[in-house]
């Protein structure tokens, strides 16, 4: 099981080694997802046009691919994107944004999951839905089911696609075949602030450029964003604050900050 500091390494990692980080994201993300690949050491791009993406892919260290905002021409940048990643032996994240909310959004999640993504991150609801297991709750693009619930059905999507499945909710969960961590720290405030999610699919990709365990590579990612986001909290007047005060933290984030304000235990 990965630990805090280990975690910390990867941290560390991730800040020499400056990955490229290819984001095909949605519109409301954007600012925010390269504030937090630039605040955490890596280096962010924003391509999503079919005209380069695939281009882009082979100088990229790693893709994310997160459905937020659909048309037919992002889509198939999406598809395009993902299997000159795969065809490369790039790690990519699949995002399943709203995965559930209408049956558009669901085909293109599960298409996407077919080429075999890395890591696949996503709320609880997104997670159940991909799965095609009954009993999700979406709202929207947010939860209103619990990350634990999403356990079972993660682990069958995990088999099925060989992805490592990271859950987002109240306590994180990163289930493979074999293997459940759950990571808890972060903040109430942190659902609340638009695109602070996609951000994370983003730091993700990050740690997954940097480390051969995708296990470990979420796992780390998802503590750091945790600790960082707990900081951030502090003193913050409300959900508006969280943007720039966690973009703040994670670029102060020390061995000490991580072990302070994040837990990994074995669930």
């Amino acid at each position: 099981m990965p630990t805090l500091d280990e975690a910390g390494v990867l941290r560390e990692a991730v800040r020499s080694q400056g990955p490229l980080v290819q984001n095909i994201t949605n519109y409301v993300a954007m600012t925010l997802s390269a504030n937090v690949l630039l605040a955490a050491g890596a280096s962010p791009a924003m391509v999503h046009a079919e005209e380069e993406v695939t281009d882009f892919v082979a100088i990229a260290s790693a893709l994310v691919v997160n459905i937020g905002t659909l048309s037919p021409s992002w889509v198939s940048a999406m598809v395009m994107a993902a299997e000159a990643a795969g065809k490369a032996g790039k790690p990519w994240v699949l995002d399943p944004v709203g995965c559930g909310a209408t049956p558009y959004r669901t085909e293109t999640a599960r298409r996407l999951a077919a080429l075999k993504p890395t890591i696949i991150r996503g709320n609880a609801s997104e997670i159940i839905a991909l799965a095609g297991a009954s009993g999700a709750a979406p709202k929207g693009v947010d939860s209103a089911t619990s990350a634990d619930a999403a356990v079972g059905p993660a682990r069958l999507l995990s088999r099925e696609t060989g992805a490592v499945v990271a859950i987002t909710g109240e306590v994180d969960f990163v289930v493979d075949a074999t293997r459940i961590a759950a990571i808890e720290g972060g903040d109430e405030l942190m659902p609340v602030s638009t695109g602070v999610g996609c951000a994370l699919s983003g730091l993700t990709a990050a740690y997954a450029a940097i480390s051969p365990d995708p296990f470990a590579a979420a796992v780390a990612a998802l503590a750091v964003y945790a600790a960082a986001g707990s900081i951030a909290a502090r003193g913050a007047g409300g959900p508006g604050d969280i943007p720039a005060r966690l973009c703040n933290a994670l670029y102060r984030l020390d061995a000490e900050g991580l072990r302070s304000n994040a837990t990994i235990r074995l669930a």
